[in-house]
């Protein structure tokens, strides 16, 4: 269907909203309309916004036809965008700068979570007298994917305790059910990872959490300042040849941004896929009341946050370059100040 000036002009005067007419004009302008996303773990509250955009139609409100493609973690995720089976990656904030060091440019345009919301724990049967960091050594710690953000966490803190990444073996167990069953099984000793798989452990008593990111207080205290997580990035080329669809996409986002602040955990619970809440919906429902405050409200990347992602890969990144980095090319809050001027109610 096509539109004429005056007649876009006459059905946004008749809805009284002249913004109407411009959202409309520029529907019709997307450079793509399909689009691939890569995700890791898109049932993690970590990707909460991605799926809220989903189900509840923003994508397609803004004209999109996505499509999202699940992998077992971050890292899986950003391989396909950088295969090319995917355009965009949802995924964490510091794969842009890991990106910039093998000299690719990519770049997040809108946030999903604004503290990583990853819980690192011992098993209690496999562990049950730990006592401190130097204990984990030797010991066989699960993550989502190797390379991913709960491998970063889990580096960075063992880096911040003395001890090196090959003093542990990584383990990678995904990001719903079997992570769990991992854990429980004596698989591995201890799990990083994100809600509901964090919660899922932590309130029967499987774990000891002793690395918490789910509230910005410790995030801060963990990593010396605001740590961007959970984004949409692309390649700097994708971001650059198609700035309406990044528009789009970013407005999607930040629409799904702002109705989980409003809605909470029991409306929530209702609109995710059953498999989300791993057969215990009062879990699901705690870990979101957990998470919310890592959730980001508005979309918008802190401006401390990509010097802060930095020095977090300096700290345990084997030959990483800091000085080499040119982080304010890594990210831009250019579209989600334009979505948050078009949605400032969600």
């Amino acid at each position: 269907m096509s539109f004429t000036r005056r007649e876009v002009l006459k059905m946004a005067g008749a809805a009284g909203v002249m913004g109407m007419a411009p959202a409309i004009v520029r529907a019709q302008k997307l450079e793509k309309t399909k689009v691939q996303i890569a995700v890791g773990g898109k049932a993690l509250i970590y990707y909460l916004p991605l799926t809220i955009a989903e189900v509840r139609g923003y994508f397609k409100d803004e004209g999109l036809d996505v499509s999202i493609a699940d992998f077992a973690g971050g890292s899986k995720a950003l391989q396909a965008v950088v295969g090319g089976s995917a355009d965009v990656v949802s995924g964490a904030f510091e794969h842009t700068l890991a990106m910039q060091a093998k000299g690719q440019a990519y770049r997040a345009f809108v946030l999903q979570g604004r503290a990583p919301m990853i819980g690192v724990g011992v098993s209690k049967k496999n562990m049950p007298g730990y006592k401190g960091p130097a204990d984990l050594k030797g010991k066989k710690i699960g993550v989502t994917a190797p390379g991913s953000s709960t491998n970063m966490v889990v580096s960075f803190f063992l880096a911040k305790h003395g001890l090196k990444a090959s003093d542990v073996s990584i383990i990678g167990v995904g990001a719903g059910a079997g992570a769990v069953t991992a854990l429980r099984s004596g698989q591995i000793d201890a799990i990083s990872n994100t809600d509901p798989v964090v919660s899922m452990l932590e309130m029967p008593g499987d774990i000891q959490v002793i690395v918490d990111t789910r509230t910005l207080k410790d995030t801060q205290d963990i990593f010396g300042g605001n740590m961007p997580a959970g984004c949409l990035y692309a390649p700097q080329s994708f971001v650059e040849a198609n700035p309406n669809t990044v528009q789009a996409l970013t407005n999607a986002m930040v629409r799904a941004d702002k109705w989980i602040q409003k809605a909470g955990a029991e409306e929530i619970a209702k609109v995710v896929p059953q498999n989300y809440l791993l057969g215990d919906p009062a879990v699901y429902k705690t870990a979101i009341s957990k998470s919310m405050e890592g959730l980001s409200p508005d979309g918008i990347i802190p401006e401390d946050g990509a010097a802060t992602a930095l020095k977090a890969l300096a700290a345990f990144t084997p030959g990483f370059d800091a000085s080499k980095i040119d982080a304010a090319k890594v990210w831009t809050n250019e579209f989600a100040r334009r979505a948050n001027e078009k949605y400032p109610n969600g």
